[in-house]
């Protein structure tokens, strides 16, 4: 059908509302003669008006003010990664502190949101339990003896990696919550072995494999070699018979690093001083997919070995990290500098397989030890 005004015919009387259509920046632009406001069309039926186009940007404009926007963003702040950590039983009765410690520690870092999950009948908590409770945990009954949680259960999936402050003789937990634990980490979540919970869950295969090396709870050479290097910088796999797990009177030893390149160690001294521990010697166990990438010289002088020990190892587990350390017997253990860096930094890589965590200016040398005094969780 042709339009009315071609036939000559009548049409009705039809009055266009006013165009509020333009904006300010194209205003702007007709006053200042960078562009026309509107261009007419031919009187079809009515009056009608289009913004014109915009004079094309130049690229080089363009390609500038991408970069200045890449420049001048602010960078993402990394999601925290989420820790639980897991006790309840362990022979060291400094437990409930070491975890409030642990805890503090990777809170303050800025890079870890951190759970605890503790189970409903402990052992060897002592006065540390009241001073420490475990935060949104339930009430606890302290026994004399170790005896299993039935309802020890935590979701293991909501973190990125569990650290246990376990030790020797924890009661066993429930057959799926060992499951748990195992799928968790075979599918890529992370696991942190701190001191004794290298003494825990003997008769638990798949644990014994996630840690790489164990003692005591009956551990020997049916549990695998003994791993230690020897003075020719030898890495040796001892598969002669004996018990697994010693160590001799507490004292002050220097942490030697095999594999400085390693995420965790890069930028660490080659050798560092740490303050009184236990210096952990004699275990074995799987040592499958294990790198020990520092050790710790077992002095004859406090009733060691003589050789090079493991003190610090990673552990593949199928697609999971797990990072062990023998370090942490008491507080004033949990309070030296290498321990504090070296558990920050391991827990962000079985985490992520990554280390951005810097090494802090007071991080100890070859002759020197370096501590934090802990001031408690308040002083967060």
């Amino acid at each position: 059908m042709l339009p009315s005004a071609l036939t000559g015919a009548a049409r009705p009387s039809y009055t266009r509302p006013p165009d509020h259509s333009e904006s300010r920046s194209q205003r702007a632009l007709a006053h200042r003669g960078l562009a026309p406001r509107a261009t007419a069309l031919p009187r079809v039926g009515r009056a009608a008006t289009v913004p014109a186009p915009y004079p094309p940007m130049r690229a080089p404009l363009l390609a500038c003010l991408t970069l200045l926007a890449a420049v001048t963003a602010p960078a993402a702040t990394p999601a925290k990664l989420r820790v639980l950590i897991i006790d309840g039983q362990n022979n060291h009765t400094v437990w409930p502190k070491s975890t409030a410690m642990m805890k503090a520690y990777l809170e303050q870092s800025g890079r870890f949101e951190v759970a605890v999950a503790r189970t409903r009948f402990t052992w060897k908590g002592d006065k540390w339990l009241a001073q420490y409770p475990a935060p949104g945990g339930g009430p606890v009954q302290d026994l004399k003896e170790p005896q299993a949680d039935p309802d020890f259960a935590p979701d293991f999936s909501r973190h990125d990696v569990v650290i246990s402050n376990f030790g020797w003789k924890a009661a066993d937990w429930p057959a799926a919550t060992r499951q748990a634990l195992e799928d968790f980490v075979a599918r890529g979540g992370g696991f942190v072995s701190v001191h004794a919970a290298n003494n825990s869950f003997p008769n638990w295969p798949a644990y014994n494999r996630m840690i790489g090396l164990g003692g005591w709870g009956g551990r020997n050479e049916k549990d695998g070699p003994y791993v230690y290097y020897d003075d020719q910088g030898k890495l040796v796999r001892d598969p002669r018979p004996g018990p697994g797990g010693a160590h001799g009177p507490q004292h002050e030893f220097v942490l030697e690093a095999r594999v400085p390149d390693h995420p965790i160690l890069r930028g660490l001294p080659r050798r560092w001083r740490h303050p009184q521990d236990e210096c952990y010697d004699r275990l074995r166990g799987p040592a499958e997919g294990m790198t020990v990438l520092a050790t710790a010289f077992s002095s004859p002088e406090f009733k060691g070995t003589g050789r090079h020990e493991p003190a610090l190892m990673v552990i593949e587990f199928g697609r999971g990290r797990v990072f062990h350390t023998i370090l942490g017997h008491e507080d004033y253990s949990f309070e030296g500098v290498g321990f504090i860096t070296t558990l920050l930094r391991g827990t962000e890589w079985a985490a992520t397989g990554a280390v951005t965590l810097r090494v802090p200016p007071d991080f100890p040398t070859e002759t020197q030890a370096t501590r934090r005094p802990f001031a408690g969780p308040a002083a967060r």
